[in-house]
């Protein structure tokens, strides 16, 4: 998923704590979440009753309604066409939550765009540049 406009951090913790609450309304587990302005990371334990899309679908479609009603962002806001989505065996959440909640600490030192072309790639993903996300640099 692409992420949050340039927030101020109340309105970033009330659209993280709304997806939170999407997610498990859902019956998911929500495990770890966290965003930039170009991106939003969730870790999220899937029950396989419910396809990923339809759950991304849901987060997107009620989470951009959330921050519309508030006019958090001039115009309207909306999510990038696409998401990425990666699985990891169940040795490896520590790391990977640690990675989501340091993504200010993280991004500092690489972009979003290189760093999600680089999974691809990690992940033999085959994909063309122009079809990936709008990145914001």
């Amino acid at each position: 998923m692409v992420g949050f406009p340039s927030f101020v951090q109340s309105s970033r913790k009330n659209s993280t704590s709304r997806m939170t609450g999407i997610v498990r309304n859902n019956g998911q587990k929500l495990i770890s979440i966290n965003g930039m302005s170009d991106h939003v990371h969730l870790l999220i334990g899937l029950k396989p009753a419910m396809a990923l899309a339809d759950l991304v679908r849901k987060v997107e479609a009620d989470s951009l309604n959330f921050i519309n009603k508030r006019e958090w962002v001039r115009g309207k806001f909306s999510w990038q066409e696409g998401y990425g989505a990666f699985s990891y065996g169940h040795s490896q959440p520590d790391t990977i939550i640690r990675y989501i909640q340091n993504q200010e600490q993280h991004h500092r030192r690489r972009s979003f765009k290189d760093e999600y072309l680089a999974w691809l790639k990690k992940f033999e993903i085959p994909f063309e540049e122009k079809y990936v996300f709008q990145f914001i640099e």
